[in-house]
């Protein structure tokens, strides 16, 4: 134990853990000493039940039932007891002693009762402990080989009854529900470990159902029927290669599982069985994969089933037959069909479909754009620029954006054909402002700004209205060039400006005094600015706030 320092409780738990576990010393209790381990509760949000192993030499490690810790992290708790007993070899060793003389005298005394009076023990224990009568009742019922018992005990284990006051398990008591769930998977597992296999699967499998029937029935935020579900899920496996289980049956259910509503519990992949479903259970789990497809082609599960088993089988025909009959309407499908043939090398066919995504959608507009990314980069590596640039234009026609402009521009130039294409696609954004009326020249102001074209950005500006935050772009690159013109807009902005409170507005506002400044300086004016900042000042003296940041910054 000697061992145990700060220094590799803070390596081990990280910077964040550590200070917290620094609050939480306070709120140890119940330590507990063993060989190599130390057990106490540590008052959190709910109290939890901690073990350290301080790891003698080497690094600690612990478990502790709170959800952080539950994921595996060492977490402030563990931190905390870690603290609370560095320094104190003598007590652990006094404890370690007592924990040994307890476990001697316990055992020495349940050797002497009688059978009469053990048993009279354990029938008292088990009345008050009912977590310990089922865990007796269920090895009881295993003993006999009583199946019909062992399930009536599984079910019971199952039953959120108990824990739903309202016909629902709250989230504080769905940890509680899950230790009570954990107890029926460890029967499970007991029953393939006793030689009883074939009953572990069936009742594995009759449990994966009830508990995916519950699912909307508790409040699992922390995962903790997710966890059951994946025991359960081992559970199976395991009980599976234990009994020898019948390829095909095993493949049927695999299938029915994997279309079913419990996958989203256990997260049983198929594939995972492979080992145990020899060639002609594989070819079963394809058989059965195909008519479930071909019953609903366009079911997710039933694609996701498909498409798996085709790639593992690197069956290329299968995969595109998947995606091909269910095709999506913006060209994403064939998309996906255009990237599995160009990873399968057959690139001319790859091509194909991706063009059959441009024309079988009824809009361009909405397209997938990674669709047209996807092809303008096939066009351009095989050197066909001019479809790339046709590509982009109508893209660019069908949805006139600052994102398709910029698209357009760099396809052009690297076909050399960008000014041309530039004075099309600038008089349909003159069109459409001219059309929206008020406001309407968002998109043409930006992409003039875009392309660094000031000046034309002003006039589009003027003539079809901008938003605040364009005429502020265009005042900021026209500051040392069009002082007149951007202080008249920083003038405008600061007016609305005055009329707000708060820090943020504040900022914002002396931001633009600073911008208003340098024009003034660029106009030789700085009287008119001084003036203008003693009326500011005067006008808004009250805003304290604000004040401190106009001396802060010299205005």
């Amino acid at each position: 134990m000697g061992g145990l320092t700060e220094a590799k409780l803070r390596a081990v738990a990280g910077e964040r853990s550590f200070e917290r576990g620094l609050g939480y010393v306070g709120a140890v209790s119940g330590v507990e000493v063993g060989d190599g381990w130390i057990r106490a509760s540590v008052r959190g949000t709910e109290r939890y039940e901690v073990e350290l192993v301080p790891g003698g030499r080497g690094s600690p490690a612990g478990t502790c039932d709170c959800p952080y810790g539950q994921d595996g992290n060492f977490c402030k708790h563990l931190v905390a007891l870690g603290l609370a007993v560095i320094g104190r070899e003598a007590d652990l060793s006094r404890g370690r002693e007592s924990a040994r003389d307890r476990a001697r005298g316990l055992d020495a005394w349940l050797s002497g009762l009688s059978r009469e009076d053990l048993l009279a023990l354990v029938r008292e224990e088990t009345a008050e402990d009912r977590q310990l009568r089922r865990r007796l009742e269920l090895r009881a019922a295993s003993a006999r080989g009583d199946l019909a018992g062992i399930r009536s005990r599984i079910r019971e284990l199952l039953d959120i009854g108990p824990f739903a006051q309202y016909g629902h398990v709250e989230y504080a008591d769905a940890r509680a529900y899950a230790d009570q769930a954990g107890q029926a998977v460890s029967a499970i597992k007991g029953l393939t470990g006793s030689g009883r296999a074939a009953d572990g699967v069936a009742l594995a499998r009759e449990a994966i159902g009830l508990l995916a029937g519950l699912l909307e029935s508790v409040d699992d935020s922390d995962g903790w029927l997710g966890r059951i579900g994946g025991d359960l899920a081992d559970a199976h496996h395991d009980a599976c290669r234990a009994a020898r289980t019948d390829p095909e049956e095993l493949a049927h259910w695999l299938v029915t599982h994997a279309l079913d509503d419990a996958a989203a519990l256990t997260d049983i992949d198929p594939l995972d069985y492979e080992d145990l479903l020899d060639e002609r259970g594989m070819a079963a789990l394809r058989r059965y994969a195909v008519d479930a497809w071909q019953v609903n082609r366009t079911g997710w599960a039933e694609k996701d089933l498909m498409h798996r088993l085709a790639k593992s089988g690197c069956d290329i025909d299968t995969v595109i037959a998947v995606h091909a009959a269910d095709l999506a309407p913006n060209g994403h499908t064939h998309l996906l069909i255009a990237r599995e043939l160009d990873a399968a090398g057959r690139t001319a066919e790859a091509l194909e479909w991706a063009e059959r995504g441009i024309r079988e959608t009824e809009d361009i507009a909405t397209v997938d754009p990674v669709l047209v990314d996807h092809l303008t980069d096939r066009y351009t590596r095989a050197g066909r620029l001019a479809d790339a640039v046709t590509l982009r234009r109508d893209h660019f026609a069908a949805c006139r954006t600052l994102f398709t402009y910029r698209q357009l521009r760099a396809a052009a130039s690297t076909a050399a054909c960008w000014p041309a294409e530039r004075g099309k696609a600038l008089t349909l954004l003159r069109a459409d402002a001219e059309r929206a009326g008020p406001h309407g020249g968002r998109v043409l102001v930006d992409v003039l700004l875009d392309d660094k074209d000031v000046d034309a950005a002003w006039e589009a500006a003027g003539e079809f209205g901008a938003h605040d935050g364009q005429w502020l772009t265009l005042a900021d690159h026209s500051r040392p060039t069009r002082p007149a013109d951007a202080l008249s807009v920083y003038l405008r902005l600061a007016a609305r400006l005055t009329r707000e409170t708060g820090n943020h507005a504040y900022e914002q506002l002396v931001s633009l005094l600073l911008s208003i400044r340098a024009c003034h300086r660029h106009l030789g004016t700085p009287d008119d600015f001084a003036a203008y900042v003693t009326d500011l000042r005067g006008t808004q003296k009250r805003k304290r706030n604000l004040m401190l940041l106009m001396e802060r910054h010299g205005l």
